[in-house]
């Protein structure tokens, strides 16, 4: 038996910790790169997305004017349309009660500024009036500089953002007409452009998170719609202005998940401050409190159901990633992707036998089938004996 030469063993543990390390550092070298060139083509990337949300949330109605006799392509530019109506009369029910109101409301903010001057003089703070005026001064200066300084650059940045805002608008708009009225071609010509051996996972992968997707759009349009309903209510009840426009804010803003409609309610709760003082604004912050426990406790569990079985931690850490990532539309598209891919994850883990419980859980093998006792496991084990045997010898 020749002599081997000498091996310098590397312990087992730091042989698979780097083993583990450098496939973190490729998945997350790759996870940077699609974050950068989705940041990078955003002025794509998002209206894309945006009709992409759409598209699940109104491809329903879309295949009921289908089936019942109406072309496809009539019953997409009815459905479109219906879209671009709903959006439009939002901003002008908004608009409307904006203009109707806002000369109150101003007179409301005006005699709200007095009340908190009076305190500031005559309440603990025990403000004199120089203090008082030098505070005011400092105010109205910084104001007018703003208004002043870079006026050009500012006037240029906001035709800029709505230049950006209507081709976008544009762009999601085709967008959503052409998936809903060809989506399956789109997905198909998708599918062909991966290997022939995993066409049929990605298309069964696609079908899975598609699933997820439109059970997540119309359950969050629901809620949306309950959470603005009943903080509308509210705030009509209590007598604080522009209780529509404020619905119609609550409504936008729970779209982000947990988060959208508590923040978007606390415009009602500033509204009612300015114009009713302190106690109808503690009262409007007791609404939009039992609003967001009536919608974490009975909506969101009721309406999405086990389609969309994300854990509240993960939406939550979802929407600090998205918010971090992308801003505001990054919020909004953080929740449906994390439950497209829990979705795609959990079907990729069926397909390979491995099966789950109601919660979720991967389930426990059978007793009678315990881990490591198949034949692969007897294969792998007689492998390794005879190894060893060779080496010894």
């Amino acid at each position: 038996m020749s002599a081997r030469e000498p091996r310098y063993e590397v312990p087992i543990g730091v042989e698979i910790a780097t083993q583990w390390a450098w496939r973190m550092v490729v998945i997350a070298a790759a996870g940077l790169g699609i974050f950068w060139l989705l940041r990078f083509f955003s002025e794509v990337t998002v209206p894309l997305a945006v009709g992409l949300l759409g598209t699940a949330l109104t491809i329903g109605a879309v295949d009921w004017l289908d089936r019942r006799g109406l072309p496809r392509v009539a019953a997409t530019f009815v459905v479109v349309l219906t879209m671009l109506l709903g959006f439009a009369g939002l901003i002008v029910l908004v608009g409307a009660q904006l203009a109707g109101q806002f000369d109150d409301l101003r007179a409301q903010v005006i005699e709200g500024i007095d009340q908190v001057q009076d305190w500031a003089h005559d309440g603990p703070l025990q403000l004199s009036d120089n203090q008082l005026n030098t505070y005011v001064d400092k105010i109205s200066d910084a104001i007018a500089t703003f208004g002043r300084d870079g006026a050009v650059d500012k006037l240029a940045a906001v035709g800029t953002s709505l230049t950006h805002f209507l081709a976008g608008f544009f762009i999601a708009l085709f967008a959503s007409f052409f998936f809903l009225y060809e989506g399956d071609r789109i997905w198909a010509f998708f599918v062909l452009l991966f290997p022939k051996a995993a066409r049929a996972r990605v298309h069964s992968s696609g079908g899975a998170a598609w699933t997820s997707l439109t059970a997540f759009v119309r359950a969050t349009v629901l809620v949306a719609l309950t959470d603005a309903v009943f903080i509308a209510l509210g705030a009509w009840a209590l007598g604080v202005p522009l209780a529509l426009a404020i619905g119609a804010i609550v409504f936008v803003g729970a779209f982000v998940p947990i988060l959208g409609a508590l923040l978007s309610g606390m415009v009602a709760v500033l509204v009612a401050l300015v114009a009713q003082g302190p106690i109808t604004a503690l009262l409007m912050l007791l609404v939009v409190v039992l609003v967001q426990q009536l919608e974490s406790h009975v909506l969101q569990p009721f309406l999405l159901g086990r389609f969309v079985a994300v854990h509240p931690l993960a939406i939550i850490i979802a929407i600090a990633a998205g918010v971090s990532i992308s801003g505001v539309v990054g919020a909004l598209v953080a929740v449906p992707t994390v439950a497209c891919l829990n979705s795609v994850v959990r079907h990729l883990a069926e397909e390979a036998g491995t099966p789950f419980d109601d919660d979720g859980l991967p389930e426990d093998p059978a007793p009678d089938e315990p881990p490591g006792d198949g034949p692969e496991a007897g294969d792998v084990v007689a492998a390794e004996a005879r190894a060893e045997e060779t080496e010894e010898s």
